[in-house]
């Protein structure tokens, strides 16, 4: 049995996992903003499961939140930075004040977290920590610039911060979903106030009124539940998963273009070097 501490459960992915945690015969400390939104999990598993109020944006709020699953369960195992939202907006459109906030939230959020259970993960010389990301993040789509910029920042991180915490056996995995049957596309996305016409055909396809996508995603939030937990159990945790057919395809396909231009410019990026020094 492991603790899992996970943040951003009251809707989609966050919530299937926690049920899954349980489900599994694991402890599950379930946040969101609003307590009251996960209340109902934890009344489901008085003794595995406990409910916190959390916005990871609140440092106050980020220490209570640890402190509190280590004095009710001793430890926090299983770290799941989960708490994010979307913006849609072209890049020249947003309003600086919404693009900190998204920042405050899917890349700061988590560092705050992370930095709050490591203490006691290093204490341990064990625990798994899981950054879930988005294919946007590969993808970079019109309209999503600054969505994609947060994710991609986060994996960036979870890169680095692998490296630095694997000889002290605890694992860093980044998840990379596609698109998944939950709020994220709904109730959960934010956009700009601004509309710019001349970017109708590329970020405006993309704003709410005109996404025809939510309700209609392939990924099943359950089984990509028990994904994640399958990847935290494995003696080879990866540093890395994608999630859904789409995020798979979508990625080989980024990953085929990017090869492709690398050897196009192949010649001139390999002239910047100093020539080699003569004997």
């Amino acid at each position: 049995m492991s603790t899992w501490l996970i943040t951003g459960c009251s809707t989609g992915l966050g919530r299937a996992l926690a049920t899954a945690v349980l489900a599994h015969g694991h402890n599950a400390v379930v946040t969101a903003r609003d307590v009251s939104a996960v209340q109902d999990i934890a009344d489901s598993a008085p003794d595995s499961a406990l409910a916190l109020a959390l916005d990871v944006t609140d440092p106050a709020q980020v220490a209570t939140a640890v402190a509190d699953a280590e004095r009710r369960f001793g430890v926090v195992d299983v770290l799941v930075n989960n708490a994010g939202y979307g913006y849609r907006s072209a890049v020249e459109e947003a309003d600086p004040v919404d693009v900190r906030r998204l920042f405050d939230t899917n890349l700061f959020g988590a560092v705050a977290m992370i930095q709050a259970v490591l203490p006691g993960m290093r204490s341990r010389r064990s625990g798994a920590i899981v950054n879930i990301s988005s294919i946007g993040a590969r993808l970079m789509p019109p309209g999503s610039g600054y969505y994609a910029a947060t994710k991609a920042a986060l994996e960036g991180l979870s890169g680095s911060l692998r490296k630095e915490l694997e000889p002290l056996g605890i694992s860093v995995t980044a998840v990379e979903p596609g698109g998944f049957r939950t709020d994220f596309a709904g109730r959960s996305l934010t956009q700009s106030a601004t509309a710019i016409p001349d970017y109708a055909e590329t970020a405006g396809k993309r704003r709410k009124e005109n996404d025809t996508v939510h309700g209609t995603q392939p990924g099943n939030p359950g089984l990509g539940a028990e994904a994640i937990l399958t990847v935290v159990e494995a003696p080879d945790t990866p540093a890395f998963l994608l999630l859904g057919s789409d995020a798979v395809a979508g990625y080989e396909a980024a990953v085929e273009a990017q090869l492709t231009e690398v050897a196009k410019w192949r010649n001139l990026s390999l002239s910047t070097d100093y020539p080699p020094e003569s004997d």
